[in-house]
């Protein structure tokens, strides 16, 4: 199972507790770890990419759902 689906299944594992503390912060998981708690995307995703570089891993708005992208979206994100 590729590490991002991993880092989802983890997150879903702590979402509850994640949403009575910290509704509307943004998440960092890698590695199935949480990585931290942030109270924007732009410091969620700065810390991954200077710890991750490119990825994968998941950052997700906490209490919000989750953002579905077409295949060849990513695609191009990923390689561009």
């Amino acid at each position: 199972m590729p590490n991002l689906e991993k880092d989802i299944i983890a997150y879903e594992t702590m979402r509850a507790d994640l949403e009575n503390r910290h509704t509307g912060n943004w998440v960092l998981v890698h590695n199935e770890e949480l990585i931290g708690v942030f109270p924007s995307f732009e410091d969620a995703a700065s810390v991954a990419a200077a710890r991750f570089g490119r990825g994968p891993y998941l950052i997700r708005q906490i209490g919000a759902s989750p953002v579905i992208m077409p295949a060849s979206v990513v695609y191009n994100l990923q390689h561009a």
